[in-house]
This record gives structure tokens, C-alpha cells and sequence, in this order.
């Protein structure tokens, strides 16, 4: 399948599989003590044009979000589409080098950046949310873990 997959994806492909997150620290919960766990996978769009990354599920009681993920062949980050159990549709910039993933978005009144880092067995995946009104006071919106479960290819 590797020659048919999007050229510009091709980094992602460690990725493909089914993941245990936990959400921790979280500044939205009424209790930051608690903690929320749901599966999330990463899968090929078609046969590899696009990337979806699947959050949670639909009606199971926790958050769920899906993410499309492409690339212009000439653009330095990538895009992603978001669509998450609040109706909340936004739009990301995205960059993975150096086994450091960052997703960012500077919506008028609401910017969001995280930034996670990926084990040398690449089997984990451990980052933070932040978030800001202004674009220059940033706090600590949550922390983020996925733990691979399945690999897949």
C-alpha cells in the first residue's frame, strides 16, 4: 500500500492503528483530578489520499472528535479539518518533524496549540494543550497520552 498513499503523508504511516488517550489536567473538567480514557485511531482515507484521526465514539458518554488530514504538496504544514461531540468545527495547522507533533489554530477570540512528542518506539505520545484569548497569555488547557494499542498498516 505504500506507493499508493499520499507522498505528503507518508511520515504518518507510524501512526496507523488503534491508540488508548487519556486526558488529564484537564482545565474544562469540573474536577482537574479527573481523568478521561477513550480509544483513538488513526486510518487511511480511501487508500491512503487522506488521513482521518478518530477520537472516542459517537453516543458513548465521552468526548469524541474526528480530524481529516491532508497536505497541499507545496505548503510547509498541513491542514486539519476538526469536528468534535460540542458541534465545535474548526480549522488547524499541523507540522510532525522530529518526533515532535504540533497542531495550532489562531481563531479571533480562541487560539489553541499543543505540542506532543512521540517515544523513540513510537508507541507514545505525550503532549499538552494550551489555549489563549489574546495570542500572548497562554495557560494549560489539558494533557494529552495515547499509548499505542493495535498496529496496523
Amino acid at each position: 500500500m505504500k506507493n499508493d498513499l499520499n507522498p505528503t503523508l507518508l511520515k504518518f504511516e507510524q501512526f496507523i492503528g488503534t491508540w488508548e488517550m487519556e486526558i488529564s489536567n484537564a482545565s474544562f473538567l469540573p474536577d482537574a483530578e479527573e481523568t478521561i480514557k477513550a480509544s483513538a485511531s488513526f486510518e487511511w482515507f480511501e487508500e491512503g489520499e487522506f488521513l482521518i484521526f478518530r477520537q472516542g465514539k459517537k453516543n458513548s458518554g465521552t468526548p469524541w472528535a474526528i480530524w481529516f488530514i491532508g497536505q497541499d504538496k507545496d505548503a510547509e504544514n498541513y491542514t486539519v479539518l476538526y469536528m468534535d461531540d460540542q458541534r465545535s468545527s474548526r480549522v488547524y495547522e499541523m507540522r510532525f518533524d522530529n518526533n515532535i507533533w504540533k497542531l495550532w489554530r489562531n481563531g479571533p477570540q480562541f487560539m489553541q496549540r499543543f505540542t506532543g512528542e512521540v517515544n523513540e518506539d513510537r508507541d507514545l505520545i505525550s503532549g499538552n494543550w494550551e489555549k489563549s484569548v489574546d495570542g500572548k497569555n497562554w495557560e494549560h488547557d489539558f494533557h494529552l497520552t495515547y499509548k499505542k494499542a493495535i498496529h496496523q498498516l
